[in-house]
């Protein structure tokens, strides 16, 4: 028996819904991605295509158009590069000048200028924090703000001052708002801060805060766990001996831990005094 025809149509509305159609698009497919010359009308005929088409007008209130900025690499290429960059390095001016050329972290679009170092290169002791703050970012220099002000107390605390260290960071820009670095921020700049430890060269290496500690050390405790312990940090040619301890802008939120990086300083000067670069606490 036929089905007439008004229930044929309703059946096939039921199937279509169940498929999940809820528009007629049309009863031929359209290419979407075609975009054919558009089609002249019958009744009225185009007019002549002139010779040369005149130059549009430009609005003098529309500012000029921008080349495009091209992508930034892919956190894996940047990494490759920056360890590769990091190895042509023979000299702390070298290292500078090439993280300067350095395109591979965004930090760089965002700062106002490289923090490099700050101290003594010649010095037997470095000090490597996070990252640079508003006044180092102003200013060019890691550690001047007052975090840094309480680490020149903390240094002067057992015979030291920025003439007998070399301060660095892991990262050599500032993060947008002082927020944390990210972990692959920090993998990018890490063959940078490892290079620049290298040509120190230093007997003992300092590293304040978490971040640091577990970027240099790979360290996975929290700072309070690992602070006042001595690790080893490789060189090419030798170990050299590290220290973790607590970052200065951590003491300033937390004053009573002060007691704790005291005791992580007078060991280090115990540490200098050993290796004869220090006098031996009274």
């Amino acid at each position: 028996m036929s089905v007439p025809h008004n229930q044929a149509a309703r059946d096939l509305l039921a199937f279509y819904a169940e498929a999940g159609v809820d528009a007629l698009v049309g009863d031929h497919p359209v290419n979407r991605f075609e975009n054919p010359a558009p089609a002249a009308s019958a009744a009225t005929p185009s007019p002549p295509r002139p010779a040369a088409a005149a130059a549009p007008r430009v609005s003098a209130n529309l500012p000029p158009r921008l080349p495009s900025a091209a992508a930034p690499p892919a956190p894996e290429e940047a990494a490759m590069a920056a360890r590769t960059a990091a190895r042509e390095a023979r000299s702390l001016d070298e290292l500078r000048d090439i993280l300067a050329r350095f395109d591979g972290c965004a930090l760089k679009t965002t700062a106002t200028q490289l923090v490099f170092a700050d101290g003594n290169p010649q010095a037997r002791i470095m000090f490597v924090g996070e990252a640079p703050g508003r006044e180092e970012d102003l200013e060019g220099r890691p550690f001047v703000g007052r975090s840094g002000k309480l680490l020149d107390r903390m240094m002067a605390a057992i015979g030291l001052d920025r003439t007998k260290a070399y301060i660095a960071n892991i990262i050599p820009w500032r993060p947008p708002g002082n927020r944390d670095p990210t972990p692959q921020e920090s993998v990018i700049c890490l063959p940078f801060i490892q290079r620049q430890i290298e040509l120190v060269d230093p007997d003992v290496l300092v590293c304040l805060g978490k971040p640091s500690s577990q970027t240099l050390l790979n360290l996975k405790d929290g700072i309070l766990k690992t602070r006042g312990r001595w690790y080893d940090y490789a060189l090419p040619a030798r170990h050299i001996r590290a220290m973790v301890t607590l970052h200065p802008a951590y003491l300033l939120r937390q004053p009573i831990q002060k007691r704790l990086a005291w005791r992580d300083f007078l060991t280090i000067r115990q540490e200098l005094a050993r290796l004869g670069l220090a006098q031996p606490q009274d």
